[in-house]
């Protein structure tokens, strides 16, 4: 069923009932704002997203340097130096 903000606020406790049945949808000014769903519904929407969710070079660099902080390690990078280039040389 779909409700507005103020019919939501009026009749929370007939929206949460019927939730049970069917997911409610709730509208501001013809825009989707939430929607309250069962919880054993919302449970097995977190579970599909923990499994579906992929991660990014992003969180692995971010695991890695919490580790380098717990383990109190600092990376030693040798000075530069030119080396030979047979264009250039």
């Amino acid at each position: 069923m779909n409700w507005k903000i103020e019919q939501a606020q009026q009749q929370f406790s007939q929206l949460i009932g019927n939730a049970t049945e069917e997911p409610q949808l709730i509208y501001d000014r013809e825009q989707l704002v939430a929607a309250v769903v069962e919880p054993e519904l919302f449970q097995e929407f977190l579970e599909w997203k923990d499994q579906h969710h992929k991660r990014s070079l992003a969180d692995a660099f971010a695991e890695l340097r919490q580790i380098c902080v717990e383990e109190d390690y600092t990376l030693e990078i040798p000075p530069r130096q030119d080396r030979f280039n047979p264009l250039i040389d």
